[in-house]
C-alpha cells in the first residue's frame, strides 16, 4: 500500500530546495505525493514553480500586504487545517527556517502525520539573529520526527539538543540539485529567457562581474549604507569591473541603494531577477557579495568565490572549508577583500576550487531511500 505525502512550502527559495523532492517524489509509483504552496511570496514563487513545471494540487494564496508575523502564522495554521484533513498524509515535508515551516510543522503535529524537516539542524544559537528565522528552524527541529542535515555539522547541532541520531540523516542540500538541474536548463540551446537576454545587452562580459544581492533585515539602515559605500569604492578604483545589483523590493533596502548607487557606470541596479536568470547570472560572475543564505551554498558549485555581509552565519561550514568569507558590514574589510580577489590570481583560485561542502547534488535520492525504508 503506497504512503501518502505532503510537500509545502511558501516563499522562492523553499520553493527552489523542494522542487527536486517533488520532482522526484511525483515519479516515484511507492508514494502518492501531493503539494501545497502557502505563497508566502507570490510572484517570486510562482517563477520557480514553472521553471521546475511544478503544480500545487492545493494554492493557499495567503500573501497580503503589510502583512506581519502574527497574522501570518494565525492564517497558515488555520488553513493547512482543511488541506491535512483532505490528504490525510503520512509525511508532511517542510523546508527550512521560513514562517510556512514553522507554522505547517504545527499544524501537521496536530493532524498526527510524521513531519519531515528538510535542510535540518542549521544554527547560530541566538534566536534573535537572523530574525525570525533561527526561533522557526529550532521550533520546527523541535516538532519533526524526521531531519534531513544538510552536513555534518548540522546534524551534531541536532544532537546537542537531543535529537535522536537514527532519525537524522546527512543528506546534502537539494539546493545543489536543483541548481545542477537549473543549470543545465538555462545552458540549453532550446532555452529562452527574456531576463538573460536583457542581460547580455546590459553587462559587458568582458570584464570581471560583480554580483551582489542584499535583502536582511539586520543590515538595515547603517549596514546597507555601510556596503553601499564599499561598493561604489570599489566601482570608482576598478573601472574594468561591471557590478551588477537586483535590488531587493523592501523599501528599506530600494530606497537607500538607489540613492547611493544610481548614476555610478559601472554599477547596474536591476530589479530582483527570477531563478534562471539568477543563476545564469551566478555562473557568469567572477565574484559574489551578498548576505543570502543559499547563495552560500551554491556558489561554490560553481567555483565562485563568496564575501558575505554578515557578521555570523549559520551555514559555517563553508567559512572553515574557506569557500566564503565573512566580511560583516566593515566597509573597509568588503573592499580589502574584494580587491584581493581581483587582483591576486592565486588567492582566488584558491577560493574558486575548493570543494563544496553541501553536497554533490544527490541529496534528494538520499532523502527519498530514507523515507522508502521506513
Amino acid at each position: 500500500m503506497s504512503k501518502t505525502n505532503l510537500i509545502v512550502f511558501g516563499t522562492r527559495p523553499e520553493a527552489i530546495k523542494m522542487a527536486p523532492l517533488v520532482q522526484k517524489f511525483l515519479k516515484n509509483k511507492n508514494f502518492e505525493t501531493k503539494v501545497c504552496v502557502t505563497a508566502q511570496h507570490r510572484e517570486m514563487l510562482d517563477q520557480v514553480l514553472d521553471f521546475f513545471e511544478i503544480t500545487p494540487d492545493f494554492d493557499l494564496d495567503l500573501m497580503r500586504p503589510n502583512q506581519n508575523l502574527y497574522s501570518l502564522t494565525a492564517t497558515i495554521i488555520e488553513n493547512m487545517k482543511s488541506v491535512l484533513e483532505e490528504v490525510n498524509p503520512d509525511y508532511v515535508y517542510v523546508h527550512g527556517d521560513t514562517t510556512t515551516s514553522m507554522a505547517v510543522g504545527i499544524a501537521a503535529f496536530y493532524s498526527g502525520a510524521k513531519i519531515c524537516h528538510v535542510e535540518a539542524g542549521l544554527r547560530t544559537f541566538d534566536r534573535q539573529y537572523p530574525f525570525p528565522e533561527e526561533f522557526n528552524r529550532q521550533l520546527t527541529g523541535k516538532i519533526a520526527d524526521y531531519h534531513f542535515s544538510p552536513t555534518e555539522l548540522s546534524k551534531k547541532n541536532l544532537l546537542v539538543e537531543n535529537t535522536k541520531e537514527e532519525n537524522i540523516l546527512v543528506t546534502g542540500n537539494t539546493v545543489i540539485d536543483a541548481l545542477l538541474y537549473g543549470i543545465e536548463k538555462v545552458n540549453a540551446k532550446n532555452f529562452k529567457d527574456e531576463e538573460i537576454e536583457n542581460l547580455k545587452l546590459l553587462l559587458n562580459f568582458q570584464k570581471k562581474i560583480i554580483l551582489v544581492t542584499g535583502h536582511r533585515r539586520e543590515n538595515h539602515g547603517d549596514g546597507l549604507i555601510n556596503i553601499c559605500a564599499a561598493l561604489k569604492t570599489i566601482a570608482q578604483n576598478n573601472p574594468e569591473v561591471d557590478i551588477i545589483y537586483p535590488v531587493h523590493l523592501n523599501p528599506n533596502v530600494k530606497g537607500p541603494v538607489n540613492e547611493l548607487l544610481s548614476g555610478i557606470e559601472n554599477i547596474h541596479l536591476v530589479a530582483p531577477l527570477a531563478y534562471p536568470a539568477f543563476i545564469w547570472l551566478m555562473e557568469k560572475s567572477y565574484l559574489i557579495i551578498t548576505d543570502s543564505g543559499g547563495i552560500q551554498e551554491e556558489a561554490p558549485s560553481l567555483g565562485k568565490p563568496v564575501l558575505v555581509t554578515r557578521t555570523t552565519t549559520e551555514r559555517p561550514e563553508a567559512v572553515e572549508e574557506g569557500t566564503v568569507i565573512l566580511v560583516g558590514i566593515d566597509s573597509n574589510r568588503i573592499i580589502e577583500e574584494t580587491d584581493k580577489l581581483l587582483n591576486n590570481i592565486e588567492y582566488y583560485n584558491g577560493m574558486s576550487m575548493l570543494h563544496n561542502p553541501y553536497g554533490d547534488g544527490k541529496a534528494t535520492e538520499r532523502i527519498i531511500k530514507f523515507i522508502e525504508a521506513l
